[in-house]
């Protein structure tokens, strides 16, 4: 790898450290949790599903776990309104995330030199549209995805549109079980 692009991997890195630490020493970190989702969205639906996809693209770049997100929609919304909110909240996320890791570090990733690398490299541009849904399908928004994907120099329309396919399969998949959880283990009810 040459050095303007590890210069531009530190920067990335760099940059999500403090973003971490700002949020750890600020005390915000402790909102990401199910109680305050599910409190925030309650409160007020329209502003709580706002702050909800912003807090939601935050918590994808300061790696914490989609699921989190998914299960206060659910229990909160129930299946197919808690469902709708994810699946915009993990899009918008994963848009936030190409755009700003993208803008630091550009295609950063091409200047491996592996020989897998190369072959990755290959048949995500070859096929970047399926090799994206399969991506998101598997790994659905874990943020070390979206950061080698905006690195990879992947175009952004293919970006999009293998994430608008990718994410509603799992997402669905995981409302079922995230309802199924809160109806018969913790009897919870959507509000």
């Amino acid at each position: 790898m040459k050095k303007p692009q590890l210069i531009k991997l530190a920067g990335i890195l760099a940059f999500l450290v403090l973003l971490l630490f700002a949020f750890e020493v600020s005390g915000l970190r402790d909102n990401f949790n199910l109680s305050f989702l599910r409190n925030t969205i309650e409160n007020n639906v329209f502003w709580g599903l706002l702050i909800f996809v912003v807090l939601f693209s935050v918590g994808n770049l300061i790696q914490i776990p989609g699921w989190i997100f998914l299960a206060a929609a659910v229990i909160t919304l129930g299946k197919f309104a808690g469902g709708l909110a994810t699946y915009v909240a993990a899009v918008s996320s994963c848009l936030v995330t190409y755009g700003i890791i993208r803008f630091l570090g550009q295609d950063a990733l091409r200047g491996l030199e592996s020989p897998i690398a190369q072959r990755l490299f290959q048949r995500l541009d070859r096929y970047p549209i399926s090799s994206i849904v399969f991506l998101r399908m598997i790994f659905q928004t874990v943020p070390i995805l979206n950061y080698a994907l905006a690195l990879s120099a992947v175009k952004f329309r293919h970006y999009v549109i293998g994430t608008l396919l990718g994410l509603p399969i799992p997402i669905f998949i995981y409302c079922l079980f995230f309802d199924f959880l809160a109806l018969h283990v913790f009897a919870l009810a959507p509000q």
